[in-house]
């Protein structure tokens, strides 16, 4: 039996269907998912934080690698089948809740080589992945499945034209790069958009010195909500005059033309910092 009939069989055993509430779209490509789990790197060291694990076609793959794997998953439905299906498996935690409301750093502190892996639904992909980078959590790794017009924004440089506030913000975190594409054929039912995997390996220190976070992170997000502006008139929502605002950008060399997509991540930390 394949994937996409196993997937059929478990819906069908329990008179369930993907739910659209909750994002559902089931992976049906096992190669796909062997391929998630050798580029995350688990090994029997790592314990995986797996997020909205749904029927656990990911999950089975995960608990035969990992040392434990902990999975989240809001429809009790889905913790009950998993609960059923991976009953004999000792290394598997399973937990109902919101992964927007749990606090995940009282989990992962507990434990060393941490590594998050899962298929995000598409419509918290945003939230769920910065909370995660937000809660300066004690992680290695962040490996998940993105639509692949998110995946091409979170792994753009100032040089690429999907370049935004969301690249910005994950790259000060961390080094993504996309490691697979997926096509939407691949998931049942089949999303409008086809998906890619990236991986997110968390950096030892933020990829730049700021000296306020919260100014850093408010400048980018001022710079993006206009970015047709030119920098100086988008950067005065920051409570500066424009002459202040010219003033900063000349002193760092910055011609006050340019748009928020041209900035690099080092010059909107020299502009933070001079702010």
């Amino acid at each position: 039996m394949n994937l996409q009939e196993e997937t059929i069989a478990i819906l069908n055993k329990y008179n369930l269907h993907a739910k659209k509430k909750f994002g559902q779209n089931f992976l049906i490509n096992e190669q796909v998912i062997e391929e998630i789990v050798e580029k995350a790197e688990i090994s029997k060291d790592d314990v995986v934080i797996e997020i909205g694990p749904g029927l656990g076609s990911l999950t089975k793959e995960l608990v035969l690698k990992a040392k434990k794997v902990i999975a989240i998953e809001l429809d009790k439905n889905m913790v009950e089948i998993l609960k059923t299906r991976f009953e004999i498996f000792k290394n598997l935690e399973i937990i109902q809740e919101d992964i927007l409301k749990i606090d995940l750093k009282s989990i992962t502190e507990k434990y060393d080589n941490v590594k998050v892996v899962a298929n995000l639904p598409y419509y918290i992909t945003t939230p769920i992945i910065m909370k995660l980078l937000e809660s300066k959590l004690n992680i290695k790794s962040i490996t998940v499945m993105v639509q692949k017009e998110v995946g091409r924004r979170i792994c753009a440089t100032h040089e690429d034209k999907e370049y935004g506030a969301i690249s910005i913000s994950v790259q000060y975190y961390t080094m993504p790069q996309i490691i697979i594409d997926v096509p939407k054929t691949d998931f049942m039912p089949s999303p409008e958009v086809d998906s890619c995997v990236i991986k997110m390996d968390m950096l030892n220190k933020p990829r730049v010195k700021v000296n306020d976070e919260k100014m850093f992170f408010k400048t980018i997000k001022v710079a993006f909500s206009q970015r047709r502006k030119t920098i100086s008139n988008s950067l005065m929502n920051v409570g500066k005059t424009k002459e202040e605002i010219k003033s900063i950008l000349a002193s760092l060399n910055i011609d006050e033309k340019l748009r928020a997509e041209n900035l690099s991540i080092d010059q909107y930390a020299s502009i933070s910092n001079m702010l």
